[in-house]
């Protein structure tokens, strides 16, 4: 049994932005060059490159305004601009000279350049989530789970690869949100994800499953950064809840990706 993937970011992206219940949760996202780098750095005050095909959060860079206290749009004649990559920040007075050194990080690779978004933090430390949609043995969708992942100290990315740590869903949100609250958003973010896989298929058939990397802003609207048709599985091992995990895994021997 075949399961489609779709690795370019740009391709998933336009997909989501066809239908406009969906394109709402996408922050803009365009193809990366200079001039793109110019027109989102007048707009946004951080915005993230990251590999059009690549996975982990491996290559992700992160411009930002020194000292820039919201990501909302604005209009600024500040010159100076900060690159974040794994552990190293740069300064930088031209937008020429910064894409030069973004050129070069990219080695020839096709990057996409994203509005940033400013995370909710757990502890300090930035986060987002994955929620997980899968086919179920009767070929519907299906909403499995919620995990979220927590940036390790100075990093960029929340992945685990990247240094990141694993937290339940109602741990992250009901500091913000309250018991109920995170009951009735968890049943809104498995909607969405539906939503999305549902219009994913529709444009690729053959997919079986989908991972959606969400961004939450500080009045915890979501944001949808990524899609993924083949999400890592084991993630959701960590949480104490191992019947997330066990269900994940019998959808996923269902259509054929895990064996028995």
């Amino acid at each position: 049994m075949s399961i489609r993937r779709v690795s370019s970011k740009w391709k998933k992206t336009a997909v989501l932005l066809k239908d406009p219940q969906i394109a709402v949760y996408v922050p803009e996202t365009r193809k990366y060059n200079q001039n793109n780098l110019e027109k989102m750095l007048n707009s946004h005050r951080t915005v993230y490159v990251k590999p059009e095909h690549g996975s982990h959060g491996k290559g992700i860079m992160r411009v930002e305004k020194p000292n820039s206290s919201s990501d909302e749009t604005h209009s600024s004649n500040e010159s100076e601009h900060v690159l974040h990559y794994e552990k190293t920040k740069k300064t930088y007075t031209t937008v020429t000279a910064l894409h030069q050194k973004i050129q070069k990080r990219m080695n020839g690779k096709s990057y996409l350049i994203q509005r940033g978004i400013r995370l909710l933090k757990h502890q300090g430390c930035p986060f987002d989530l994955r929620v997980m949609a899968q086919k179920n043995p009767q070929g519907k969708w299906e909403a499995t789970g919620i995990i979220g992942k927590v940036a390790a100290k100075g990093k960029i990315v929340t992945n685990i690869n990247g240094g990141g740590h694993i937290a339940s869903f109602e741990a992250l949100l009901k500091p913000y949100l309250g018991e109920a609250g995170t009951k009735k958003f968890k049943k809104e973010l498995n909607s969405l994800a539906l939503k999305t896989a549902r219009q994913m298929e529709k444009n690729y058939p053959g997919i079986k499953e989908l991972g959606l990397d969400i961004a939450l802003d500080e009045k915890v609207r979501p944001w949808i950064l990524e899609v993924n048709t083949s999400p890592g599985l084991y993630v959701f091992g960590y949480l104490p809840d191992k019947s997330i995990y066990r269900k994940i895994k019998k959808y996923a021997r269902a259509y054929g990706r895990v064996r028995m």
